[in-house]
């Protein structure tokens, strides 16, 4: 049964961990994911776990730690952000090259540099393409739920791939919002065993973990890598059915808000789409046809699900909070104009580019891009693609 608390993201998730109980879990302390294991220390400390907790050197050893443990037959996880993400960067290729279902609860912060500690998805984005499920939460119930949704996904005997549950740094990670949290019974119960087919502790059955591939054979095994990653999708939605059922709440992909007959439609991820939710209210309120699709899954890219989202629509925000540095914007402005024309549907996007290193979105300003969207397709305004929305002052580098 459910019941109601008031916790921070970081609380949120420490309390999932607990109530999963991996066997292992090794992690080194970076902002702002440092309270993460701090808590689960504190859980095994007061005896209300039993996981192994292993304090190491540096982000990349806490990988290979989990890596190790996972190849073992233990189910293993770990914490990071930002620079402890990029430092885990060979592990990240490792753990999914070699199909193991490590989670890794990731409080999303921008890399360096110049050097910064708050939020942006630079640090995931960066990774968006070493082999990883991601997944990711607008607040502190989804960050909670997603965890408990990450183990059964990664371990399903069709998937067997590494789970990425993505947060914003402090923004939820450190604010306190009220959440429903559920029985330890029913969390373990949906979780499940985790009984691994193939394990090097298994006398009876010796296998190699993470040999050399000749040529002959690694691109194969990418491929079939591949194919995981694309039988993930019907088991994410399995997954996130399952949990509607259990606890009524959640959903798959991308969570659509008042989209049905909307002329415009962002498209967003994180807690920012909060704000956004806010501004289609207003715009709402002023007569506005517009709405929000707000994606929680970037790996695998449900590419056919949100073009048939977006195909009713006259035109469409694509909103990154990171920069690819390709000249023309974001990872979610390359991926989503491939996905509609991939799928036939020529709509206008337009590429924005918002909230860097913690840079302020208001509900003024997404305001101000739906009335944009409307002016391009009403007026003939035209907008210039790869927009930045917030800047503080003109400088020199910046575009006429």
């Amino acid at each position: 049964m459910s019941r109601k608390d008031r916790m921070s993201g970081n609380e949120a998730v420490a309390y999932a961990i607990r109530q999963v109980n991996p066997d292992v879990m090794p992690a080194f302390p970076i902002t702002p994911s440092t309270e993460i294991p701090q808590m689960v220390s504190s859980y095994i400390a007061a005896g209300e776990m039993d996981t192994e907790f292993i304090p190491v050197e540096s982000e990349h050893s806490s990988m290979s730690a989990a890596v190790g443990a996972e190849a073992a037959g233990a189910r293993s996880m770990t914490a990071t952000s930002s620079c402890g993400l990029a430092l885990m960067w060979e592990e990240l290729l490792v753990a999914a090259s070699n199909r193991l279902p490590v989670v890794l609860t990731l409080v999303n912060r921008t890399l360096s540099g110049p050097i910064n500690i708050n939020c942006d998805h630079s640090d995931s984005m960066g990774a968006r393409d070493t082999g990883w499920i991601q997944i990711y939460a607008e607040n502190n119930q989804e960050a909670y739920d997603n965890f408990i949704q990450a183990f059964p996904i990664a371990e399903d005997e069709r998937v067997h791939l590494p789970v990425m549950v993505c947060q914003d740094g402090f923004i939820t990670s450190h604010a306190v919002e009220n959440i429903l949290i559920e029985d330890d019974a029913e969390v373990k119960d949906f979780v499940g065993r985790y009984e691994p087919a193939e394990f090097l502790l298994n006398p009876g059955k010796p296998v190699a973990v993470g040999p050399y591939a000749i040529s002959a054979y690694s691109m194969e095994a990418k491929y079939n890598q591949e194919m995981a990653m694309k039988r993930s999708a019907q088991v994410i939605r399995e997954v996130a059915a399952r949990f509607r059922e259990k606890f009524g709440r959640g959903f798959d992909f991308f969570e659509e808000y008042r989209t049905e007959d909307a002329d415009y439609i962002m498209i967003i991820m994180g807690s920012a789409a909060g704000t956004a939710k806010e501004a289609v209210d207003r715009e709402r309120e002023a007569g506005n046809k517009v709405g929000v699709l707000k994606l929680r899954v970037f790996r695998p890219f449900p590419a056919d699900e949100i073009a048939d989202a977006l195909k009713g629509c006259k035109a469409a925000a694509i909103m990154d909070r990171c920069e690819s540095y390709n000249g023309c914007g974001g990872p979610l402005a390359s991926e989503i104009p491939a996905a509609l024309f991939g799928n036939g549907i020529m709509i206008r996007t337009v590429s924005y580019i918002y909230g860097l290193a913690g840079r302020d979105f208001t509900v003024d300003m997404a305001r101000g891009i739906f009335e944009d969207l409307h002016d391009m397709t009403v007026n003939g305004k035209t907008l210039k693609q790869h927009t930045y929305v917030g800047l503080r002052t003109r400088t020199a580098d910046r575009e006429e």
